[in-house]
């Protein structure tokens, strides 16, 4: 019986790439690393050296990973670093490694497309990005089977939240406490989530019957604390408040809560706030923050399926959209009317 070079890897304790370099005679290896491997093969007595190639199976092992980072935050972003752990220790449990997809190898500039044929990836997963890039749209549209859990366009499959649900959710607690002055905080219009949940917003408001103006919709200069601080100081000096503010990410929800605290605005007596994403901080945050939850686990464990499923059975690629489920969580930040 020959062995896979997941048993291989399994056996010797090395990851799936790092035998099929060795095999193949490609990357850079220690040498007592390869002697090591090239020993227990040919002592195994499953396969021939002249037949290790069929180890390899034609794959690397390997998935490149784009972070395309228009935050400017990196994987500090606490809710797509976790999407990408979850999707990391998945397919680690498969046998692949990942790296990083990056625009430099050493001094020369390459593509996003180039980098991938260079590393021989099987597949690749966007984590965040633009869909505006021309790298991306360069990738997205070759051969290579690619998923993303952040933005969509034609030939990806996407996995993602469901924003509709989420604004909804949001919408209908408001109503539940007693509401009717709500105020949306947004990020960037760049971020697909974003958009798509303004719009949602400002649907569900007219279902609903709810009246708002556009000054009711604000969008933040950037996606972080400091950016939502500046947003709440300014909603404290409206003449009149909103009784509640949805906001389109619990790390902007922070920033707002303490710019309407420094303007001496009391969070929920004043003005309830509702965060979206759940992040770790949000049960610990003062006050603790009622928010919409994404299952970050379950996004990069989803995406991590489809894209092995791609990679094994060589699907062919078109437009996709598998949305994953919200559900809030209350919790201190929001207060119902007496």
């Amino acid at each position: 019986m020959n062995k896979k070079i997941v048993d291989i890897a399994r056996d010797l304790n090395l990851s799936p790439s790092t035998i099929s370099k060795i095999v193949n005679n490609t990357g850079r290896i220690s040498s007592e690393t390869r002697e090591r491997v090239l020993k227990y093969v040919k002592e195994s007595g499953y396969i021939a050296m002249s037949n290790a190639r069929i180890l390899s199976s034609k794959k690397s092992w390997t998935i490149g990973v784009i972070y395309s980072d228009i935050s400017l935050i990196g994987f500090e972003h606490p809710f797509f670093s976790r999407i990408f752990q979850s999707f990391k220790d998945y397919v680690a449990k498969q046998g692949y490694d990942v790296v990083m997809i990056v625009s430099k190898l050493g001094s020369n500039e390459l593509t996003y497309l180039e980098w991938c044929k260079i590393k021989k990836v099987d597949g690749i997963l966007i984590v965040m990005g633009n869909i505006n890039n021309p790298n991306i749209i360069e990738v997205v549209n070759s051969s290579y089977p690619c998923i993303s859990t952040d933005i969509v366009m034609p030939n990806l499959h996407s996995v993602i939240c469901d924003d509709n649900q989420g604004v909804q959710l949001a919408i209908e607690h408001a109503i539940k406490l007693g509401f009717r002055r709500i105020v949306m905080v947004t990020g960037p219009k760049t971020a697909r989530s974003f958009d798509i949940r303004t719009i949602y917003f400002e649907k569900e408001m007219s279902v609903r019957n709810i009246p708002y103006n556009q000054d009711d919709i604000i969008t933040t200069d950037g996606f972080g604390f400091t950016s939502g601080f500046s947003v709440g100081q300014e909603i404290a000096q409206r003449k009149i408040l909103p009784e509640i503010i949805i906001i389109n990410s619990d790390v902007i929800a922070f920033g707002v809560i303490r710019g309407l605290n420094s303007m001496g605005v009391d969070v929920p007596k004043d003005i309830s706030v509702i965060g979206y994403d759940d992040i770790a901080f949000s049960k610990n945050f003062n006050p603790t923050l009622t928010t919409i939850l994404q299952d970050t686990k379950l996004i990069g464990e989803r995406a991590a399926e489809e894209l092995l499923l791609s990679i094994n059975q060589k699907l062919s690629k078109r437009q996709e959209i598998t949305y994953i489920p919200v559900k809030l969580i209350e919790r201190e930040s929001t207060k119902q009317i007496k």
